[in-house]
């Protein structure tokens, strides 16, 4: 292929590398999901995806595949080739030495310490391209590019409410809001996010299981945000065959269950203060990329007032429950105007079976961000 190819032509193989990029989410943290294929003469020779982190980059896996093919070819990658030694060697040098002839890229580096593979490719005399496919493989990357520029965890909301804005009964009771295709949906999100988040009464009123429920071949670690523990002593999250269990709380939270919750294999950290800003803040610092919080209304208005929450996940079933005490999805945010409203930006609206699904991401606002300097707000669901 010559350099004047059109666009089009890239297209369908730079798409390939996403999908092979994706076949390693939720494996790869605190790495980025990398696919690479090599092409020669049109024809994909071969093909890799970085499958977690330590392992050997998609590039090294895709000259592997293609052998002596890789000379004179073109190799696609959705991210920059890194330039730098870490857990592996750069993959720039693997390219080079392979006599691979142009490298077409999605797109350039967001993280400094790998970034500069543009640079020494070309200054080894190998065509580069870049920005095909851009805003897809950006879109592929969202919570790599999130944790490399604000170094904290990409945060995603997910609820399920009623029509008329409840996920819950007046007496707590939330058994089912939605059908069956949208709780699939759900499992698939928590198979490829690095944890799921929780308050205590979540525990308490739902005793959830915060599984992929076999949708996955993986579960994301459970996360209990409880202030004082008192939690109940048998509950699904206990039972750390299943999937691994992180419990955050306060110094002064019972010293007996910490004991208990330790004895059954789940671990226990305590925050001198227990805040959604404090807990993303460790979270990061154990590597992790994305963070999908399923907590009630209270949890998830602090989340949102203290930036850890990026994207929102809202399921929306075609049915009314009623009920002045009812609890919504979002709890208080201090805000007195709808012209001081959160909005959304970049929606979707897809339909689940019989309900719909609505994906947004949370622009930040003046307002907002002036509410995060009011007093904080009581958390009553990690109240215990």
């Amino acid at each position: 292929m010559a350099s004047f190819d059109p666009l089009s032509t890239h297209t369908p193989f730079m798409q390939r590398c996403c999908q092979l990029a994706q076949r390693a989410a939720g494996y790869t943290a605190p790495n980025p999901l990398v696919g690479s294929v090599i092409v020669q003469q049109g024809q994909i020779v071969g093909e890799g995806f970085h499958s977690r982190a330590g392992e050997s980059h998609a590039e090294v896996f895709a000259l592997r595949a293609a052998g002596d093919q890789a000379q004179g070819a073109t190799l696609y990658v959705n991210l920059e080739p890194c330039n730098h030694h870490g857990r592996t060697p750069p993959c720039t040098e693997a390219i080079i030495q392979a006599q691979v002839s142009r490298v077409v890229i999605g797109m350039a580096d967001p993280n400094p310490e790998a970034s500069g593979g543009i640079e020494r490719l070309r200054a080894a005399g190998i065509e580069v391209m870049v920005g095909i496919e851009e805003a897809a493989c950006r879109q592929l990357n969202e919570a790599f590019i999130h944790r490399i520029q604000h170094h904290w965890p990409f945060g995603i909301l997910k609820y399920a409410m009623t029509l008329d804005g409840k996920i819950a009964t007046a007496t707590g009771h939330s058994a089912w809001v939605t059908g069956q295709a949208a709780r699939q949906r759900v499992h698939q999100l928590r198979g490829v996010c690095d944890a799921v988040i929780v308050g205590g009464n979540t525990v308490r009123q739902d005793n959830p299981q915060l599984t992929s429920h076999g949708e996955c071949d993986r579960n994301p670690l459970r996360v209990v945000m409880s202030r004082r523990l008192e939690l109940p002593k048998a509950a699904h999250l206990w039972q750390v065959d299943t999937a691994p269990t992180l419990v955050f709380t306060q110094p002064n939270s019972s010293r007996d269950f910490q004991k208990v919750l330790r004895q059954r294999g789940v671990e226990v950290v305590t925050l001198t203060e227990l805040t959604p800003a404090t807990v993303m803040a460790h979270l990061y610092e154990r590597g992790l990329l994305s963070v999908l919080w399923e907590c009630g209304g209270t949890l998830a208005a602090e989340a949102i007032r203290q930036g850890a929450v990026q994207k929102v996940w809202a399921f929306i079933a075609p049915k009314l429950i009623g009920g002045t005490t009812a609890p919504g999805p979002v709890g208080e945010l201090g805000l007195t105007q709808m012209t001081a409203a959160l909005p959304l930006s970049q929606v979707s609206f897809s339909s689940v079976g019989s309900d719909i699904c609505v994906e947004g991401y949370l622009v930040p606002t003046p307002a907002a961000t002036q509410s995060k300097a009011q007093p904080k707000l009581p958390l009553e669901e990690l109240g215990a």
